[in-house]
């Protein structure tokens, strides 16, 4: 609960560089909305709609439970994949089990993933999924919060091992993703190397675990607060190393954004702090809706694009520009070619 406390009270304004793209208007899209078929291709992951509830709540009690619960109705009521936030509390704790299974009572046909740290064993990841009978496990990897965090890790050995032997021994998909730091070109290289389905760049721009975790210590390590890969350069950097599905988070607040990750090579988006304030702010019916209208806003857009499909989006034409355009050519990519509907 301090968690999802802080994470209402410490905005993040802006740092995920999406506002350097600006799509080349297509004045001839040649269909219209009613063509435009949003189920995204995501493999063996298998989600219904681009647009999934990630990883932010569960372990609290009966607080969380509430709140898991008005989560799952919503990906019911709407289509969408749900992550649940960390389930170690409840392998620690069985009292915090009901906390976590709530989501699939009241969401018992959907896509939902369980949710681990790098530190947990094959056992710990087994007993995740059996929890809520998860169609995939995310495992997180989080060691600026963890660092920033006063009671947090400070060992963080073999971590690539074990997402490996997770991965080939679990009978459900591995997605491996980030805490808003984002994952850079040499890590999802080397997750490349192992079984995992999919990788969810989380990057900087969203909530922000180091301002959290600095709310909760007296020493605050401020150097922490601005460090990550903005979310849209993350994007670029893991579908340039990482073959599988891969998916984008970090600050994503509306269909616009979605549209320019999806351009960048994202084959779906999670939200989970623009959800979750309109949960506890707005309730159940406003997030519902406001799902139905970023479904309603990608279809449009995608139309003035030209764009049956959300993969058709990594054809579109966009230009790259600021801070973006300079962070990807230090980096060895080549921004320009985006303008001409081409993937570096």
């Amino acid at each position: 609960m301090d968690h999802i406390n802080y994470a209402l009270t410490t905005v993040q304004d802006t740092g995920t560089m999406f506002e350097d793209i600006r799509f080349v208007h297509q004045a001839l899209s040649g269909f219209g909305v009613s063509d435009i078929d949003l189920r995204p291709e995501t493999g063996d992951l298998n989600l219904k709609s681009p647009v999934f509830i990630n990883a932010m709540t569960g372990g609290g009690g009966e607080q969380t439970a509430k709140l898991n619960a008005i989560l799952a109705r919503a990906a019911k009521e709407t289509g969408m994949a749900m992550a649940v936030g960390s389930q170690m509390a409840a392998i620690k704790d069985p009292s915090e089990r009901a906390s976590f299974e709530i989501v699939r009572k009241e969401n018992p046909n959907g896509i939902i993933f369980s949710n681990l740290g790098s530190e947990a064993s094959l056992q710990q990841a087994q007993e995740a999924v059996e929890i809520i009978e998860a169609n995939a496990l995310q495992i997180h990897l989080n060691v600026i919060q963890e660092l920033t965090m006063p009671e947090g890790d400070r060992d963080f050995k073999g971590a690539l091992e074990r997402i490996q032997l997770i991965a080939e021994s679990l009978s459900v998909p591995v997605i491996v993703k980030e805490t808003g730091f984002g994952i850079s070109y040499e890590t999802a290289l080397k997750l490349s190397g192992t079984a995992i389905s999919a990788v969810d760049v989380s990057g900087f721009g969203g909530t922000n675990f180091a301002k959290i975790e600095n709310e909760r210590r007296s020493k605050k390590l401020e150097y922490f607060q601005g460090w990550g890969i903005p979310t849209a350069a993350a994007i670029v950097e893991v579908k340039k190393a990482f073959p599988g599905t891969v998916l984008a988070s970090g600050g994503i607040r509306d269909a616009q954004d979605m549209v320019k990750a999806f351009m960048l090579g994202a084959d779906a988006a999670g939200l989970a702090g623009s959800f979750l304030r309109l949960a506890i702010e707005e309730g159940e019916t406003k997030l519902i809706q406001s799902v139905a209208d970023l479904h309603e806003d990608l279809a449009m857009m995608m139309t003035a694009l030209g764009a049956r499909t959300v993969r058709d989006l990594q054809k579109c034409p966009a230009v790259l520009s600021g801070n973006l355009a300079a962070y990807l050519r230090a980096r060895g990519f080549d921004p320009d070619s985006f303008a001409h509907g081409l993937k570096n």
